[in-house]
């Protein structure tokens, strides 16, 4: 299993916005970027950024087959289920099946996330 080599890039900088794509449902109001991805296993890193006023409540709560790990780089974010902000340098290891979100947002948040499916 290997996610490949990856060289030295900015995924914060203005100049590789581009690399950032929405999330399907939310108006442009959280957007990811796939930092590595195994695409034979499906594990994969990535960021994700809530905007100021995001609000996944209309996704409901969620949960994984999988385990994920989830670290707060930048701001806060607010996890209905877990009735707790998720403030920066937060960290969490996911368990198959735990619930959590839907996610509030304040302030841009940027959310750190390994996700192996090959662990369903």
């Amino acid at each position: 299993m290997t996610k490949g080599s990856v060289k030295y890039w900015n995924a914060l900088s203005e100049s590789n916005h581009y690399r950032w794509h929405a999330v399907e449902g939310t108006d442009g109001m959280i957007e990811q970027v796939t930092l590595s991805k195994d695409d034979r296993t499906g594990d994969y890193t990535r960021l994700t950024r809530f905007k100021a006023g995001a609000d996944t409540t209309p996704f409901g709560a969620n949960q994984h087959t999988y385990p994920e790990e989830v670290f707060i780089v930048l701001g806060r974010l607010y996890d209905e289920t877990n009735n707790t902000w998720l403030e920066q340098g937060y960290y969490a290891n996911r368990l198959p099946g735990e619930i959590h979100g839907p996610f509030l947002c304040e302030q841009e948040c940027i959310v750190l996330e390994i996700s192996t499916p090959s662990q369903a």
